[in-house]
């Protein structure tokens, strides 16, 4: 069971859910669906501080969390996405930091698109796994991508299309990063455990694959 913590950003204090693995190894930090950071999002970070990395899931919306689709779209649009990851995830990994010797970020739809900002922009990024997001190309270039990546998208993902996810592989190819893609039969949130598309085969498989790939590139 996790804890509320306040950590400094280059706008001020952020707040975020963090649960602490029993050894002091690698970390990760969480990012939420546009949903806010809801005890779906806490238990993902409860799953991987039980997996060995001490995980923190910065709270974007300031503590507004939503179980709404149209308002969850109303928070979504509202963010900064560039500016949230230089400050708030870029925060979190500073923090982290200070404890931990590697760090990597992954996130879920909007928190996934996240994910792929900051494995371009931000240089202590050691890992960026992404759960079907993608940023405009004019707020991260994924030829760019700085660090090792794990991408898991669904085929049938009218938001995060299947096009999408095959341009954006496209780019990683011209990228000098390491990179893995994942398809999967569902649809979009199929990991998320709370959703009506929630497929149990593919979530735990996609979540073998990402402890497997943290585990080659953080250590455990």
């Amino acid at each position: 069971m996790g804890e509320t913590v306040s950590f400094e950003t280059s706008a001020g204090q952020c707040k975020g859910y963090l649960a602490k693995a029993a050894s002091n190894g690698p970390a990760i930090i969480v990012l939420q669906e546009w949903w806010g950071l809801n005890d779906q999002i806490k238990g993902v970070a409860d799953r991987f501080a039980a997996a060995g990395y001490t995980a923190l899931a910065p709270d974007l919306y300031e503590g507004r969390v939503t179980q709404d689709a149209d308002e969850a779209n109303h928070m979504m649009d509202g963010l900064d996405w560039v500016g949230a990851t230089e400050t708030d995830v870029a925060g979190a990994l500073a923090y982290l930091r200070g404890n931990h010797d590697k760090v990597a970020v992954m996130g879920f739809c909007m928190g996934g698109a996240l994910t792929v900002i900051a494995g371009v922009k931000l240089p202590g990024c050691d890992a960026a796994v992404c759960y079907y997001g993608i940023p405009p190309e004019d707020q991260a270039d994924p030829a760019a991508m700085a660090c090792p990546f794990q991408g898991h998208f669904a085929k049938l993902d009218e938001w995060c299309t299947a096009a999408a996810a095959d341009a954006l592989e496209a780019s990683l190819a011209n990228s000098s990063a390491t990179y893995e893609m994942h398809r999967y039969e569902g649809d979009h949130a199929f990991f998320n455990e709370e959703s009506d598309v929630f497929d149990k085969v593919d979530a735990e498989l996609s979540w073998q694959r990402t402890i497997a790939f943290l585990g080659k590139h953080l250590g455990s």
